[in-house]
């Protein structure tokens, strides 16, 4: 991994021209701090305003674990392409069945039975999938432990573990991975910018996607991302040089800039 902002890789930030890249980015974590309440996670008003401005220039979409409506509401105002939610199962394609959403209710209602109240430990219950957090948890080693216990029986799904928190997916839903390839191509983008800094990150990094410029917040050992970014506020500093015309971005001039 390479520090992205270094002299050397402001060409890579040069070639991302607004008629043939898509720029994508993860939320919290890479957007929006994580915060110790979930509900209370927000952009900044330095990052909204950059965002802003980026999307004059680029096509930006959004994707998160969040579910697609609960995202729609903190990103109120901008102009995204698209809004993918649910890790990739929701977007601007039909989302999951019926069946699957009855799998994931069953799932949350066994999870609440042996993940009683009282420890920190909190089900989220986003429709299409299930997200355990234990950022509370006054002893996070032993409910990360009683999580697995109680995850052990469930049948059909797959679980990714982030900070402090585990999400409970079907086995078979779609990553990051597949919804940034779909995206790509409904939108007739031939290079693709993505930033995340979770393990459900990692689905795109290390999709293979053809022109992929992959991006995570915080170096990490064993990460596939190409190029990592040193803290959450660089996001800031990333979004400032793409919303500026080429010739700025690496002092050259470049026909893709206007």
């Amino acid at each position: 991994m390479t520090w992205l902002l270094a002299g050397r890789n402001r060409r890579v930030l040069a070639g991302l021209a607004p008629r043939h890249a898509l720029l994508a980015f993860d939320f919290d974590g890479t957007l929006a701090p994580i915060v110790a309440d979930r509900d209370r996670a927000r952009m900044s008003p330095l990052t909204r305003r950059r965002f802003e401005t980026l999307t004059r220039r680029f096509r930006c979409v959004v994707l998160s674990g969040r579910s697609r409506a609960d995202l729609a509401r903190r990103c109120a105002g901008i102009r995204f392409a698209a809004l993918v939610g649910n890790h990739g199962a929701e977007g601007p394609w039909p989302g999951g069945s019926a069946a699957t959403r009855r799998a994931v209710a069953r799932w949350r209602d066994a999870l609440r039975r042996r993940l009683p109240g009282g420890r920190g430990i909190e089900i989220e219950d986003k429709g299409l999938s299930l997200a355990i957090h234990f950022r509370r948890a006054r002893s996070r080693p032993g409910a990360a432990r009683a999580i697995r216990s109680a995850l052990r029986p469930l049948t059909g799904v797959r679980t990714v573990s982030g900070k402090l928190v585990v999400d409970v997916l079907p086995a078979g839903s779609p990553g990051k991975g597949l919804a940034i390839a779909r995206l790509s191509e409904r939108l007739g983008r031939k290079a693709v910018l993505y930033v995340g800094d979770d393990q459900t990150d990692e689905d795109v990094f290390a999709s293979g996607l053809p022109g992929l410029v992959s991006v995570r917040v915080g170096r990490k050992r064993g990460s596939r991302a190409r190029y990592f970014l040193r803290s959450r506020s660089e996001v800031d500093d990333l979004l400032a040089t793409l919303a500026r015309p080429a010739t700025a971005v690496d002092g050259s001039r470049s026909r893709d800039a206007t």
